[in-house]
């Protein structure tokens, strides 16, 4: 399958993918939630290119992840924010960090906290179920296909 032919899958996944399956995109995402928003900030924390980052940047507004704004004139420059599309990418983000945290730490630990603003409380998020609030997590949940087929045989058993 060519990386083109990812947003027509059907698959979640692999149409998530499509647009942020890259590191430079992951990347831009992790510093969109640290607050980063201006071209030259991502270029100088990531080490991208300005064209890798430049065209990075306008695959995630043109997918409507994030939103591009004027903020100068002369000379012309924008910054970037996270849409609703782009906020919901948080969780994302967030278990991305506690599984680099968990396993790749190095003896120093955990390179950041996450600190919840209403109580001060710091730790890792965590997926619950929406209905009784246990722990949702790979040996407690499955998959039930909807529409389409399963992507190979044995995956619905």
């Amino acid at each position: 399958m060519r990386w083109s032919e990812l947003k027509d899958q059907p698959c979640s996944v692999a149409r998530s993918l499509s647009i942020i399956g890259d590191r430079w995109a992951l990347l831009i995402l992790r510093d969109c939630f640290l607050g980063v928003r201006r071209f030259d900030h991502f270029q100088s924390r990531l080490g991208a290119t300005r064209h890798v980052l430049s065209d990075r940047l306008k695959t995630l507004v043109r997918a409507g992840v994030l939103t591009r704004k004027r903020y100068q004139e002369r000379p012309a420059r924008s910054e970037y924010r996270l849409t609703a599309m782009g906020l919901d990418l948080y969780p994302v983000i967030v278990s991305l960090t506690h599984w680099g945290d968990r396993w790749l730490a190095d003896r120093r630990g955990p390179p950041l906290a996450l600190v919840h603003t209403r109580c001060g409380a710091t730790g890792t998020a965590t997926l619950t179920c929406a209905e009784c609030h246990e722990p949702f997590d790979a040996r407690s949940a499955r998959v039930e296909f909807r529409f389409a087929e399963p992507p190979f045989a044995g995956a619905a058993e």
